[in-house]
């Protein structure tokens, strides 16, 4: 009898502390959640760094070093070669190393287009500014794995002209890594938008990490984002394309 009660406290005590365990990886912040995702990701490194890579034939160079920054993209159209460079000190466009004049419009068009992409780039850096906004969700399990299931939004003042788009990250809860991501917009005719984005080809170069995504979209208009890794798992979203990134070099600076 005295054994049967005391195999039975033992197995209470290691159900609670299994319990106990698992609560504690759930309610911690989202902050620290999202810090160290940034952290197994690269870090620091982030912001004293060269990155050079190639995406759909065009060129694209991040330096960042000591809260400065210049990211730039290097193509050629049917007129000449075209350099955009985003700064510190704002956008400019050159043809043939030659500043152009834009319009307020096209300098926001392909400002936010050449951000777009150095943006996802380096994911999750960033996602721990003073514009941003945590609010975790819950603990969702995706093909048998756990996920940190993360909701980001942005302040208007320092959350740039897309400041009301809103993203969903699912972090991995043993790796921290950001396994998939979604994200709304506003269509042309301002309805809303929505992306799934499913990481692969994980590969780390000077000790931070780069994926490729399978880029997805709700094969009904009647979604939310909330719902889009449910939608996932029951193969409701259509594969409109992969972003890839391509030759990426990296020179991390003292």
């Amino acid at each position: 009898m005295f054994r049967s009660v005391l195999i039975l406290a033992i197995l209470f005590l290691l159900y609670n502390c299994k319990e106990d365990a698992s609560q504690e990886r759930t309610t911690a912040s989202p902050e620290d959640i999202i810090k160290k995702s940034i952290e197994v990701a690269g870090g620091d490194l982030f912001d004293h760094s060269d990155i050079n890579f190639d995406f759909r034939d065009i060129h694209y160079r991040a330096l960042r070093n000591q809260g400065r920054y210049e990211l730039t993209r290097h193509f050629e159209d049917s007129l000449s070669e075209v350099k955009d460079v985003l700064s510190n000190s704002g956008f400019e466009r050159f043809r043939d190393d030659k500043k152009i004049s834009l319009s307020d419009s096209l300098t926001s068009l392909y400002s936010n287009s050449v951000n777009s992409v150095h943006y996802f780039s380096v994911l999750p850096y960033s996602l721990d500014g003073k514009a941003v906004h945590h609010n975790y969700l819950e603990l969702k399990t995706i093909n048998g794995r756990d996920y940190h299931k993360i909701k980001v939004t942005f302040s208007e003042e320092g959350g740039g002209e897309d400041f009301d788009d809103v993203f969903i990250y699912w972090i991995d809860k043993d790796s921290f890594y950001i396994d998939y991501l979604a994200y709304s917009f506003k269509e042309i005719d301002d309805s809303l938008g929505f992306r799934f984005r499913e990481a692969y080809n994980a590969r780390n170069i000077k000790n931070l990490r780069f994926v490729d995504y399978k880029n997805y979209k709700p094969v009904t208009p009647s979604a939310a984002i909330e719902v889009l890794d449910d939608m996932f798992m029951t193969d409701q979203l259509q594969l409109l394309s992969k972003i890839e990134l391509e030759n990426i070099q990296v020179d991390i600076l003292n």
